[in-house]
């Protein structure tokens, strides 16, 4: 971990009942690593089957995998199977004074996480998509992405600028020890 760094959102992704990415929002200094970030979002969902196979289990799926020392990622599940994963730069971005969270600057450095440090994101997260499944101009896809693209030729992507908007401000305001975004 880099001195002085904290631990930071690298990516969020928004993924459908039928393991189609519905968003993927990335952050700094991952933004030009799309290809990269949903493989690991792709890699993430095969430990959500192993779980759901195995046990059953509640929202919060805690740590899916660690990647290398420096990235993880982390799931949560709703219960109409939208899976949110979060993955966390561990070297994060240095503090410095454009850091959009002033308390995050003086935070001592973190060595790891505890499940507990991502559910305020996850809740927040929850609370965008619900908001989205409210608007009544979205209307979320219960078909294959096979038997859409063939029904109306449209994307299942959300496209919803308000909604993305809410996904950069959770991923960029994150930082361990977070009460409520």
């Amino acid at each position: 971990m880099a001195l002085g760094s904290t631990p930071a959102i690298a990516c969020i992704g928004i993924i459908g009942q039928h393991d189609n990415p519905l968003h993927i929002s990335l952050f700094p200094p991952h933004e030009n690593e799309e290809l990269d970030m949903q493989m690991l979002l792709n890699s993430s969902l095969d430990i959500f089957d192993i779980r759901l196979k195995n046990k059953t289990i509640d929202q919060d799926l805690g740590l899916l995998h660690a990647v290398d020392e420096r990235l993880a990622t982390y799931g949560w599940l709703t219960i109409t199977g939208i899976k949110f994963i979060i993955a966390v730069d561990m070297m994060g971005r240095p503090p410095h004074e454009t850091t959009p969270n002033p308390q995050a600057r003086n935070l001592p450095p973190v060595l790891g996480l505890r499940d507990s440090d991502l559910k305020p994101a996850f809740k927040a997260i929850q609370s965008a998509y619900i908001a989205l499944l409210m608007n009544p101009f979205y209307t979320p896809e219960t078909r294959t992405p096979l038997q859409t693209m063939h029904a109306t030729g449209k994307s299942t992507e959300i496209t919803s600028k308000r909604f993305m908007a809410e996904m950069q401000r959770i991923g960029k305001t994150w930082y361990p020890g977070v009460v409520s975004i």
